[in-house]
Formats: C-alpha cells, structure tokens, sequence
C-alpha cells in the first residue's frame, strides 16, 4: 500500500480509500465487517463516510453506516489505526429528513456533528468535509450556472467560523469540502487566511476517465494551493468497469437497483465512451477495472482514490490496481480518447 501525508496535517492515508455508501443498503453489517477486515488486511487506513449515507438517502436509514462503523471501532478496538472522514449534508438533494432547517450553519454544524461522533463512537473526527455547498452553484453534474440573486445560502464564512469551533473543542481535526467549484475552493481558503480560521485541507470531487472536469479549473488550485483530491466515483458508478456492457444489468448491481443514479450512462456520448475505454483497457491486457482505477491512481493531484464495492473479489479487484503501472503508450491513447469525448459526463 502507498500512503500520502494530506499537506498543512499529520494524516497520512492510504492511496485507496475505502468508501462506504453502500453499506446498510446494499451491504449488511456482516459485509460491512469483511470488507473492513479486508482492506485492513491490505494496507487501507482512510475511510470515508457521511451523515446521509447510505445512498440512495432514506430517512428510515439516515446515519446507519455511520452506526455499523461505529460497531466495528467498538468490537475491533483499532480506532487509533484509522483516519475517519465524514460529512454535515447541506440543504436539498433530498435531505432535509435529517435535520429541520438544513443549513452549514452553526446550529446545523454542531447538530451534525455530535451525531456523527455518537453513531461512529469517537472523540474525534479525523476529516470532517462540508459534503455540498449550501449556496446555488454547479455540483452533482451541473454544467449551466444560473446565478439567482434571491437564492438562500449559508455565507462561507459563517460555516468556516462554526467548523472552526469544533476544531477548537476538539471534536474534528481538520476540515475539507466536497462537490465545491473553483470559486468555493479559493473562498474558504481566502477567508480562512483572512479571519485566521482552519485551512481546508482537501477536496473530495468525482473524478474518473468519463469526468476529468476537476482537470480544468481545480486541478490548478490543487497544485498551486496543497490542497489534494480525495477522488470519488473512480469506476463512474461501475459503468467503467464494462458489467453493463451491451445492456447487460446484473443482478443487485447499483444501476440495476437504482436507476435514477444515470449520471454515467443518460446519453449515447456517455455510452460510446464507456465502450472506448473499455475496449482499450482489454487491447492492452488489462481489466478495465484496473485501468480506470490505475489512471486515478496516478493522478499527481489525487491523495486517494476513493472506491466503494458491494462484494469481496470487487475489492480486491480494485485494491489491486495499484499494482498496475500504464504505459506512456497507454496514457497517450487514453488521451487521445478524452479528445474525441470531451467530458461526456461531467
């Protein structure tokens, strides 16, 4: 296993994180417990959660796999081996079960959490991420930004002041975003220089061969600025694994159960693609799991590549890309392929 330390903290986390949104849904705890077992038994100590999972969010099932990582810390004991990061939801994309009121304020914050550190049974959240901004702004897909002068939004800087106070009382040690845009990015950090307040320290934004977007205004930043990538949806939701090749929806598959999930597969661009890089991953001999994987991987704005499995072989499968080195060769054809399908679904 390759470990990364995230930069301005003292977290070194594995290059594979293990995502969870499945678990209570799609996983039992069982599961759940044998694929920790696992990816421990591999090397992976970064573990990525939030306070709505498991998706898709229900409010009979809000906070249950907060609640089945909480029982593993307890029954295992090897909280100290571990970085924990979750999420506070904000407001919409159906979640407002959670709380009354949603907002990335004060109340809201501190609300959050201390149900996060009740249900995963720590002191301490190691990474504690704003999961989407409260303010109008493209996220989950959007490519049209309509500015609303009426919209209601949480200002940064208040949820920049409410994180600071739980890093002050000592519940979460560092603070990071996901699903932000450039202009978010460089707010929080503005602020944060500007009131001396915590430092984001990550962003965690999909990133994947069908979703390069992060490459074109935020990769930058994250260069310039030391502010990594923790990449989520590396496999577009499995499509680049090539199991819905030709139509094919297997048993129990996440896009099989959950069809409104068509982030990756609602336009034929979106198809073709996922059927070019399949098709170049089996010419160069590997799975097309791997390359998709690999090539995040290899990403030198990428902490950790953030991938979810329902079963055992698809974990070890994924855990396994990082043996997979590509080719310059490679590389340049998969290049060449982002040409042809310029960011089908972003």
């Amino acid at each position: 296993m390759e470990y990364q330390r995230i930069p301005h903290t003292s977290l070194d986390v594995s290059k594979i994180c293990l995502g969870t949104m499945t678990w209570g849904e799609q996983n039992s705890q069982q599961d759940a417990f044998e694929q920790l077992d696992y990816a421990l038994s591999r090397g992976i100590n970064f573990i990525d959660t939030a306070e709505m999972y498991p998706v898709p969010p229900k409010a009979e099932s809000q906070g249950e796999t907060e609640r089945i990582i909480g029982q593993y810390l307890s029954q295992r004991g090897n909280r100290d081996n571990l970085v924990i990061a979750t999420k506070v939801s904000a407001a919409g994309v159906k979640s407002d079960f959670i709380r009354p009121n949603m907002a990335l304020d004060w109340v809201n914050i501190h609300q959050a959490v201390d149900a996060s550190l009740e249900r995963l049974q720590v002191d301490t959240i190691d990474l504690y991420q704003v999961h989407w901004p409260d303010r109008n702004c493209n996220y989950f897909g959007e490519l049209l930004y309509n500015h609303d002068e009426e919209e209601h939004q949480t200002p940064i800087l208040e949820t920049l002041e409410a994180l600071a106070e739980v890093v002050r009382q000592g519940k979460v040690r560092y603070i990071g975003v996901s699903n932000e845009t450039p202009w978010g990015l460089m707010q929080y950090l503005r602020l944060a220089e500007k009131h001396d307040l915590p430092r984001i320290v990550s962003v965690q934004n999909p990133y994947n061969l069908l979703n390069r977007s992060f490459e074109v205004g935020m990769s930058e930043i994250s260069h310039r600025e030391e502010l990594p990538l923790l990449a989520y949806s590396p496999l577009a939701f499995g499509a680049l694994t090539g199991k819905y090749e030709n139509n094919q929806w297997p048993e129990k598959a996440r896009l099989t159960l959950f069809k409104r999930f068509a982030r990756y597969n609602a336009t034929p661009m979106a198809l073709e693609a996922t059927q070019a890089y399949i098709e170049l991953a089996r010419e160069f001999n590997l799975s097309p799991t791997k390359m998709s994987l690999a090539f995040v991987n290899s990403r030198r704005f990428v902490a950790s590549n953030i991938i979810g499995a329902t079963t055992l072989d698809q974990l070890k499968e994924n855990i396994d890309s990082l043996d997979v080195t590509l080719s310059p060769e490679l590389l340049a054809r998969i290049d060449e392929l982002s040409l042809c399908y310029r960011m089908p679904c972003p």
